[in-house]
């Protein structure tokens, strides 16, 4: 018989942690070895129990699941570790898969496929709840939108160039450049500038010296 997949939970509630540990002991190849929460607590424990698969609460006491999560990786690479999350937004997944995680769900899905999400990362593919999922398929469509001289804008925005700066650089009015500015933000649904660097970089759409 086929040992089972070893299961780590991670939740600062006892309550979402029994209930979680319910669904995967409903599974007759999964089985939770341990439970922690903290995130310090779960780097121990991480550390201590090898399991195959730790189910990473994303807020934390002490120290977030993100941190967690990079610690558990640089410990132990062969550990896949399911982020549970409330956040759905962009940067929030692209933290996750920075820090090691294997996949990205969120708690307040009712369709939960909690078992299968953890298979899969035990087989060593990544997951994403379907909700992130067409978010990213939508905005990598509007990414494609762009004209040349907007992503060219895009860059200069990046670099921290004012609209005055860019218009000189582009030989274009300063006036002319704000609607640049306004047309990229529309097409990529974003509406802070800040948010749009952190976007333009994460989606590789301009250079990073």
């Amino acid at each position: 018989m086929t040992k089972p997949i070893t299961v780590l939970l991670v939740d600062d509630h006892a309550l979402v942690r029994r209930g979680f540990r319910r669904m995967i002991e409903d599974e007759p190849d999964m089985k939770v070895v341990g439970e922690a929460g903290d995130g310090e607590e779960a780097i121990k424990m991480a550390w201590r129990l090898h399991p195959q698969v730790v189910l990473m609460d994303c807020a934390l006491p002490t120290m977030n699941g993100l941190d967690a999560t990079r610690k558990i990786i640089q410990d132990r690479p062969a550990t896949a570790v399911l982020m549970l999350s409330m956040h759905s937004e962009s940067t929030w997944v692209r933290q996750a898969i920075d820090a090691g995680a294997k996949g990205y769900v969120l708690k307040n899905a009712m369709d939960l496929e909690l078992s299968s999400a953890i298979r899969k990362v035990a087989a060593g593919e990544t997951v994403f709840d379907p909700q992130i999922e067409q978010r990213s398929a939508l905005k990598g469509e509007r990414s494609a939108a762009l004209t040349q001289r907007e992503l060219e804008v895009l860059q200069m925005i990046v670099d921290g160039k004012s609209n005055k700066e860019i218009a000189t650089a582009l030989d274009l009015s300063a006036n002319t450049i704000a609607v640049h500015r306004a047309n990229i933000m529309n097409s990529l649904g974003i509406h802070k500038t800040a948010e749009l660097v952190v976007y333009a970089i994460r989606a590789g759409l301009v250079n990073v010296p």
